[in-house]
C-alpha cells in the first residue's frame, strides 16, 4: 500500500514539474512580442518628448557660439544673480503708459479677462517731483523706508538727491535736451504723461493670461509680415498662430533669409527670438488651475510641445529656440559694452536707502564682470561695416523698422502682455542703442555726466528686466528638459 502511494507521489510531482516547465516556456515566448512592442512604444515615446530639444545643439548661425557654452554660463553664473537684481527695488518699478492708443488700426478694446490686469500705483502716491518732470536721470526709484507699503515705495521714485553738485545738477539739465535729439531705436513713452503710472514688476509677473486669437494674431502677424525686411510673396511660416498654407513647411523662407544681408538676417532673429522667450514664458507659467480664488501657475509640457515641438511646427520649432540664444547674445554683449558707464564712480542706483543702493550697484557690476568674462561674445562691428552711405542708410531703416515695432505693442490688447512687450522691446532697443554708440561710452568721463552717451532710468530698468527674461527662459528650458526626461 505505501508502495502504491509511493508511486502516486512521484507521479504527480512529475506531472507538476513538466506543467510549470511548459506553461513557463509559453509565457515566456508569449511575453516576447509584448515586451518587443512595449520597448517600441517607449522609443517612440521618448523620441516625441525628446523631439522638442534634441536638435538644440551645437554652433548657432551668425556668430561663433554654441549651445551649451550659454547653457552652462547662464545658469550657473548669470541667472541667479540676474534674479536676485530684479527683486531691487531700483529695479522693480517701471514707469509706463498702458493708455496709448493703437496707430495703426482701430482699438479692439482691452481684454476682460481678469489675468490680463495691470495693478499701478494709485497717482494719489507719486510725488510732485516726478509729474513735473523735474528729476535726474539716476535718483528716481523708490524711497525704502521700512514702514512704506509696496506701493508706497514708489513715491519718492524721482526725488533728487540734495547732495550733488551744482556741476551735476548743470549737466542734468544738458541731459534732458540731449536726450529729446538721442536716436531712440525705440518710441519711449512720455514719462510726464498724466497716462504714465508706476508699476510694480513683482506684483505683475509675465504668465499665461489667456490672450489669443484674432488680436494677438494681428500684432505677431504685423511684425513679422510689414517690418521683418522681406516682401509679402515670400512665406514666413507663423505655425502655430497662422493658419495652415498647405505643404509649404517655410524652407523656401529660410532659403531667402539666407541670401539676405547680415543686417537684416539678424533683424528677423531678434524679432523670433523675442517672440520664443515670450512663448517660454507663458508655457512656464500657464494656468493650471483656478482653484477657489487661489489659481496654480506652473508649466505646461503640452503647450511648450504645441509652440516648438519639430512635428507640430513643421521644424521650425528647433529654429526658434536657437534665435533666443542669439538674442541672448546680442544683449549680452550690449551689456559687456555698457560697463563702463555704470562702473563710473557718478552712476548711483538711488533709491534714498545708501545700504540698499549700495548693494544694488555691488550686484549690478557683478554681473558686469561675468559678462565680460564670457569668451564668445557676438562680434557687432561686422554689421553695417560697408560703404558708409549705404551702411548708414541701413543702419537708419534697421532703426526705424525697430522702433516702429515698439509702437505696434501699443495695440496689444492685454494689459499684462502690454506692459511686459514694451518693456521687452524698450530693453532690446536700449542693447542695440548701446551697440552701435562704442565710441560715445569710450570717451566717457569718470567724474563727470557725458553729453554724448546716457540711459535714462526707465531705459536701465528695461534694459536689465528684458535680459532677466531671456536669462529665465533660457533657464526655463533646462527645466522643461528635465521634465520631459522625467515623464519618459
Amino acid at each position: 500500500m505505501w508502495r502504491i502511494t509511493a508511486q502516486a507521489c512521484w507521479v504527480l510531482l512529475s506531472i507538476c514539474f513538466l506543467g510549470n516547465l511548459v506553461f513557463g516556456w509559453f509565457q515566456q515566448n508569449s511575453g516576447r512580442p509584448q515586451t518587443q512592442h512595449n520597448e517600441q512604444q517607449s522609443s517612440e515615446s521618448d523620441s516625441a518628448d525628446q523631439s522638442c530639444l534634441c536638435h538644440l545643439t551645437g554652433v548657432l548661425d551668425d556668430c561663433f557660439c554654441d549651445v551649451e557654452s550659454i547653457d552652462v554660463f547662464n545658469n550657473f553664473k548669470i541667472y541667479p544673480r540676474i534674479k536676485k537684481l530684479a527683486e531691487r527695488d531700483y529695479f522693480r518699478y517701471y514707469k509706463v503708459n498702458l493708455k496709448r492708443p493703437c496707430p495703426f488700426w482701430p482699438d479692439d478694446g482691452h481684454c476682460s479677462i481678469k489675468d490680463c490686469h495691470v495693478e499701478p500705483c494709485p497717482e494719489s502716491k507719486v510725488p510732485i517731483g516726478i509729474k513735473s518732470g523735474n528729476y535726474n536721470k539716476y535718483s528716481q526709484a523708490a524711497n525704502t523706508m521700512s514702514d512704506e507699503t509696496e506701493c508706497e515705495q514708489a513715491n519718492k521714485l524721482g526725488a533728487i538727491n540734495s547732495t550733488l553738485s551744482n556741476q551735476s545738477k548743470e549737466a542734468f539739465a544738458d541731459w534732458a535736451r540731449h536726450d529729446d535729439a538721442q536716436d531712440h531705436f525705440c518710441e519711449l513713452d512720455d514719462e510726464t504723461s498724466p497716462d504714465a503710472e508706476y508699476v510694480d514688476l513683482l506684483l505683475n509677473p509675465e504668465r499665461y493670461t489667456g490672450y489669443k486669437g484674432a488680436s494677438a494674431w494681428r500684432v505677431w502677424n504685423s511684425i513679422y509680415e510689414e517690418n521683418c525686411f522681406k516682401p509679402r510673396s515670400v512665406y514666413r511660416p507663423l505655425n502655430p498662430l497662422a493658419p495652415s498654407r498647405g505643404d509649404d513647411d517655410g524652407e523656401g523662407f529660410y532659403k531667402w533669409l539666407e541670401g539676405l544681408c547680415l543686417e537684416k538676417r539678424v533683424f528677423y532673429r531678434l524679432i523670433s527670438g523675442l517672440h520664443s522667450s515670450i512663448n517660454i514664458h507663458l508655457c512656464a507659467e500657464f494656468l493650471l488651475d483656478e482653484g477657489w480664488g487661489r489659481p496654480a501657475w506652473g508649466p505646461n509640457i503640452q503647450e511648450f510641445r504645441r509652440r516648438f515641438d519639430t512635428a507640430e511646427t513643421k521644424g521650425e520649432g528647433t529654429r526658434r529656440l536657437k534665435n533666443l540664444y542669439f538674442l541672448y547674445l546680442i544683449e549680452l554683449r550690449a551689456l559687456s559694452k555698457v560697463a563702463p558707464y555704470f562702473e563710473r564712480a557718478i552712476v548711483n542706483l538711488y533709491t534714498g536707502s545708501s545700504e540698499e543702493d549700495g548693494e544694488t550697484k555691488e550686484l549690478l557690476l557683478q554681473i558686469f564682470n561675468e559678462i565680460k568674462s564670457f569668451p564668445m561674445h557676438f562680434d557687432e562691428k561686422s554689421m553695417f561695416a560697408g560703404h558708409k552711405i549705404e551702411a548708414k542708410t541701413l543702419k537708419e531703416e534697421f532703426r526705424l523698422h525697430f522702433k516702429n515695432i515698439s509702437r505696434i505693442m501699443d495695440c496689444v490688447g492685454c494689459s499684462k502682455c502690454r506692459l511686459w512687450g514694451k518693456l521687452q522691446t524698450q530693453g532690446l532697443g536700449t542693447a542695440l542703442k548701446i551697440l552701435f554708440s562704442e565710441k560715445e561710452i569710450q570717451s566717457l568721463s569718470e567724474h563727470n555726466p557725458s553729453k554724448g552717451f546716457q540711459l535714462s532710468r526707465q531705459e536701465i530698468v528695461a534694459l536689465m528686466n528684458a535680459f532677466g527674461r531671456l536669462s529665465t527662459s533660457i533657464c526655463q528650458l533646462h527645466n522643461f528638459r528635465l521634465m520631459l526626461k522625467e515623464k519618459r
